[in-house]
């Protein structure tokens, strides 16, 4: 029903921008709720932000606070993350999701659909 592709990420310096894109295949995905996960190697995957159906609604990790923004354009099926002052820590693959609520925005089960990822590495 919904196919995610991640796209955007590369290697950065330290207190650089990256803007990571998701692109939906179909035309239904301004019904979902859209959320970016990452996982670094060897750790468990953790929320970085979503956005609701409208873009009326979003919501980050305390880590990507004031750093971190997410925005979406239905018209477009697609998804965004502009990261500003990345930092080493930000390293790990960046996951596009999408879901049908949004008061768990940070919990993986309210997710129905995942992209591949995108790796993101921060050089210090």
């Amino acid at each position: 029903q919904v196919q995610l592709v991640e796209s955007g990420g590369g290697l950065v310096q330290a207190g650089g921008s990256l803007k990571l894109s998701c692109a939906a295949s179909e035309l239904t995905s301004s019904r979902y709720t859209m959320g970016w996960f990452r996982q670094a190697p060897g750790k468990e995957r953790e929320s970085v932000a979503a956005i609701s159906r409208s873009s009326s609604t979003t919501f980050y990790a305390d880590s990507v606070k004031g750093r971190f923004t997410i925005s979406r354009d239905n018209a477009k099926n697609t998804v965004y993350l502009q990261m500003n002052s990345l930092k080493p820590e930000d390293t790990a693959v960046y996951y596009c999701a999408a879901g049908i609520l949004f008061s768990t925005w940070d919990q993986r089960r309210q997710y129905d659909y995942w992209g591949q990822g995108t790796q993101v590495t921060v050089s210090s």
